[in-house]
């Protein structure tokens, strides 16, 4: 014998009294005031946590590197002009960052000088780069040939 449907082996009666929807109400209460998180009492303390400290390793080493630099000092303009065209002799584009490491000056005074003999690029594939103008774009190879 198959089974064609299955039925509710409760009586009718049974399914929709009232003191079935009081029952199910009372076990929804029961389970919404569980706690979600408990609190645990520890036999020991934990000693894996991490004391603070005032000052990081990383941090001190950062400090000391900077004060070894100092602050950058402006040079004569001739030698940082020197530093920046061996530097695109090497390289088309450069950002600012890398420039200012190579010739170890404020930025502002790199971006004065830039601003002469240099164009920024706003867009295209080397958006926020800097290269020398088209007068200034002599490099070693074309001067042997004038």
């Amino acid at each position: 014998m198959r089974v064609l449907r299955h039925w509710n082996r409760l009586p009718r009666e049974v399914v929709d009294a009232p003191s079935l929807e009081v029952f199910k109400a009372r076990l929804q209460i029961e389970e919404s005031s569980k706690p979600v998180r408990l609190s645990q009492q520890l036999d020991k303390a934990v000693t894996t946590n991490y004391k603070p400290v005032a000052n990081h390793q990383y941090n001190i080493e950062y400090e000391k590197k900077k004060k070894e630099d100092g602050k950058r000092a402006r040079a004569d303009k001739q030698q940082v002009l020197d530093m920046l065209f061996s530097a695109f002799e090497k390289h088309q584009y450069y950002n600012i960052k890398d420039l200012v490491d190579i010739t170890k000056q404020p930025v502002i005074y790199l971006k004065e000088i830039l601003r002469e003999i240099g164009i920024y690029n706003v867009k295209g594939t080397h958006k926020n780069t800097w290269e020398l103008k088209p007068e200034y774009r002599h490099y070693q190879g074309e001067d042997k040939s004038d």
